[in-house]
Parts: C-alpha cells; sequence; structure tokens
C-alpha cells in the first residue's frame, strides 16, 4: 500500500482526535515500518489495518465509518494534488464511470507498483451507474467516501447504496443514483 495511504491518515487521526492518538494507535501496533512513513515509500496492508481497529478500538467507531471519513478527507488530496485531473470531467457519474479506464491509469503513471482495487461498471444511465468494486483489501467505505465528495465537487447529490456480493466486503456492488 502507497505511503501517502498512511500519511494521510495519521494526518485525519491527529485533526480529528489529536497527536496523542497517534501515538497511541501507533505504539500499540506492531508496525513492521515502526510507525514510519512517506508518501512515496510502500507498506503492508495489515499496517493499515492494525491502525484502522486500535483506532476504532479508542473511538468506538467502527472501522466501515473511518474508512468512509477518510475517503471524505481522501478526496480533498485528490482535489489539490490533481484539479487538471478532476476538471476533465464535468459530471459525477462520468467522473466515477471513467475509475477504472482513466484515473486508475493515471493513478499507476504515479504510482506504478500500487495495488488498486477495481472497479466494474455493470451499467452506466446519465443519471446512475452501477458498479462492481473488487479489493482483497475490503475498504469499500473509503471508496464509498471518495464516492460522497465527488457528488460533493460537482455540485450534486446521490443516494449510494452497497450490496456485498462476497461477505467479506472484497466485492462490493455500488448502486448509485444521482438525485
Amino acid at each position: 500500500m502507497k505511503g501517502i495511504v498512511f500519511t494521510e491518515f495519521l494526518d485525519l487521526v491527529e485533526e480529528k482526535f489529536g497527536l496523542e492518538m497517534v501515538d497511541t494507535i501507533v505504539s500499540q501496533s506492531q508496525l513492521e515500518s515502526g510507525g514510519v512513513y512517506t508518501a512515496i515509500g510502500t507498506y503492508s496492508f495489515s499496517e493499515m489495518l492494525q491502525l484502522l481497529q486500535n483506532l476504532s478500538a479508542h473511538t468506538t467507531i467502527s472501522i466501515n465509518n473511518l474508512l468512509l471519513t477518510y475517503g471524505e478527507h481522501f478526496f480533498s488530496v485528490i482535489e489539490k494534488s490533481y484539479p487538471d485531473l478532476l476538471a476533465t470531467y464535468k459530471d459525477p457519474i462520468e467522473m466515477l464511470s471513467s475509475i477504472e479506464n482513466h484515473i486508475h491509469i493515471e493513478v499507476k503513471k504515479i504510482y506504478p507498483n500500487s495495488e488498486i482495487p477495481k472497479f466494474i461498471v455493470e451499467r452506466r444511465e446519465k443519471n446512475s451507474l452501477i458498479m462492481l468494486y473488487k479489493s482483497s483489501r475490503a475498504m469499500h467505505h473509503f471508496g464509498l467516501g471518495l464516492m460522497n465528495k465527488t457528488f460533493e465537487h460537482f455540485n450534486a447529490t446521490a443516494t449510494i447504496e452497497l450490496q456485498k456480493v462476497k461477505e467479506d466486503g472484497t466485492e462490493v456492488r455500488f448502486f448509485i443514483q444521482k438525485n
């Protein structure tokens, strides 16, 4: 997992819960990296999972809700770092339906060794989209947070429902209806 995912996560934890919480979750985790991350480094997903589990235990916020909040936070990183990429789209449905064929291709150019989830468009209409998410990391609520902010970016709203295709969350179908 790319380091930027870790550095931004710890920034969010500090912003929402304070530096002491960052120290607490890092010290309570068995981190191969020692909890020292660089944006361009690559780290084990198990480290993110430990940080999330420890944060959830200390805040009593579910891991899914933490991932949702983190996805929403991470969209601001995309807005700041890649405004030209976002500017190529005029509509949130258009943008979301191009994740696999455009956005992830651009991500691979920047982070060639990154393991990114697959988003398969199953049906696209003017104001609706059905997409299948596939990832061994089961971070679909992170994706949901990004989707929420995508609609906000375009001054739009949507109803987004999730259906687990696999109980472990490694395959999830998103039903997206623009309001």
